[in-house]
């Protein structure tokens, strides 16, 4: 009798996120030193920001949201703090069907977080990692140009703008080849459509031709589609 109360109850739970595991999204942490705050479960379905759930948190900073995800997309846990400070507030992830765990700091809530059980974050986070250190490298440049106390020659400008050029390119290359070799990740159309929508459009279209028939039909492909129309 006890089994099938615990049989039971999780069918109701699962029941409540629309009795599809597959569609059913999961996160949950701990906001650790957070003893007093909202915490928002947030997305862009369209074009604008919408909250999805939200908690209260009193004295305790463990959390679990529950949501119904049609597609694997850009999600935020967003930290309503009673600082009057809105930097460091948002957490950025890529939310896919399961439990995604979330373990963070108040003080440094975006900075430190540590986000595990979704695959499409983790190639998200890879992609980053090579792509801050392309832009790191440019705002050197820039920076380098900018400093009067310098007193670059119009040679150095020009030889630096071009230096800037040429890495701004390797950024768009390689965003390019990242999502051509990532064609079964979720990632894929979303670096086409955020990092590089302006790229040449034989480019996209590349990308979108490679892209394996879950990918292509998820939220990101039949936006990529839906750019390339335009174009």
């Amino acid at each position: 009798m006890k089994r099938l109360i615990v049989v039971l109850v999780s069918m109701l739970v699962l029941s409540s996120c629309g009795d599809n595991a597959e569609e059913t999204l999961i996160v949950t942490g701990k906001v650790k030193g957070l003893k007093k705050g909202m915490l928002y479960l947030q997305h862009v379905p369209d074009s604008v920001l919408v909250t999805v759930d939200s908690l209260a948190i009193n004295g305790d900073g463990n959390f679990t949201f529950k949501s119904k995800l049609e597609s694997p997309e850009i999600y935020y846990l967003y930290l309503k703090k009673k600082d009057n400070n809105d930097i460091n507030d948002r957490i950025t992830f890529f939310a896919e069907p399961g439990t995604i765990t979330i373990n963070t700091d108040w003080n440094t809530f975006d900075t430190t977080a540590k986000i595990s059980g979704s695959k499409s974050h983790e190639k998200l986070e890879e992609y980053r990692m090579t792509m801050s250190g392309i832009n790191k490298k440019n705002i050197e440049i820039m920076m380098k140009a900018s400093q009067p106390e310098n007193q670059l020659s119009q040679v150095s400008i020009d030889s630096l703008e071009n230096i800037s050029n040429r890495n701004l390119q390797r950024g768009y290359a390689f965003a390019i080849n990242f999502a051509l070799n990532n064609k079964n990740s979720f990632v894929a159309p979303y670096i086409a459509l955020k990092e590089i929508p302006d790229a040449n459009v034989k480019y996209l279209d590349s990308i979108y031709s490679v892209l394996s028939p879950e990918v292509a039909n998820s939220k990101y492909g039949e936006e990529l589609a839906l750019l390339l129309k335009k174009k």
